[in-house]
């Protein structure tokens, strides 16, 4: 395999384990995130274990221009992308009026532009060059309003829409999309949310590992599913059971596992 692919948010959880995975078929990586330790620490580790080439581009994505200077960085390497796992993104508790704005403005930045951004500017780049593949990390966030996580949920339901969106636009040219929508995982996003001592948080032991969730979306990218949850339970209960409940029960419903108890 000598597809290069490039991971955004790779120097933690599911991200770390996307570029494990794909190293272990034997593809080079470009693995970016704003801890460029980590990111070498895992460099190292992949070629070292995997024989492949590892690039390193440490930067804040979410940043003004981000996405424009990561994606000259990867001009710079002369790879050409086969693979793009927009994977970087956050979240934050709390009632939206309470937050501060700027992080609120951060979040659309990261979770969204960035990801509009990157999937255009290597999109073109897998068109011309013959195809590709897209995974977007959503979440079954995506799939229901979410007080005291407003921002989250609605930029995860504009991932998870817009993935179909593109993959609709350019199948027919060689480049397929496909949306990862996780359920919970034992990542850092409970710590860096602030939902640790939330009710959701609390249930952490049934979360899936970043490993299991990795590896479920790698392989339906490759696959071409246009959209996949990790876990039956959670699929069963975003795909049948929200959009049958009245929507005022469902608010409540998210509103209380979000709250702290």
């Amino acid at each position: 395999m000598t597809n290069t692919a490039l991971i955004t948010g790779a120097s933690s959880g599911i991200g770390v384990e996307f570029a494990r995975y794909h190293a272990s078929k034997g593809g080079d990586l470009i693995i970016t995130a704003r801890r460029e330790a980590k990111l070498q620490k895992l460099k190292s580790e992949l070629e070292t274990k995997h024989g492949v080439t590892v690039h390193v581009i440490a930067l804040d994505l979410g940043a003004s221009g981000g996405a424009e200077a990561l994606y000259k960085a990867v001009q710079e390497t002369g790879k050409t992308i086969k693979v793009l796992i927009n994977n970087a993104g956050f979240g934050g508790h709390g009632v939206h009026i309470e937050r501060e704005l700027n992080q609120e403005h951060a979040m659309i930045d990261l979770n969204i532009k960035a990801v509009v951004s990157l999937t255009h500017m290597i999109g073109n780049d897998m068109v011309k060059s013959g195809g590709g593949k897209m995974l977007h990390v959503s979440s079954t966030a995506g799939f229901m309003p979410g007080p005291m996580q407003a921002v989250y949920f609605a930029s995860k339901a504009f991932v998870t829409s817009f993935s179909q969106a593109i993959d609709q636009e350019l199948r027919g040219r060689g480049v397929t999309s496909t949306a990862l929508c996780p359920g919970g995982v034992s990542t850092e996003f409970l710590e860096a949310a602030n939902l640790e001592s939330t009710r959701m948080g609390k249930g952490k032991a049934s979360f899936a590992t970043a490993e299991s969730c990795a590896k479920h979306g790698y392989d339906a990218m490759m696959k071409g599913t246009l959209i996949t949850v990790n876990q039956k339970s959670m699929s069963f209960m975003v795909n049948w059971l929200i959009p049958l409940l009245p929507r005022r029960r469902a608010l409540k419903m998210v509103a209380d596992m979000q709250s702290e108890g």
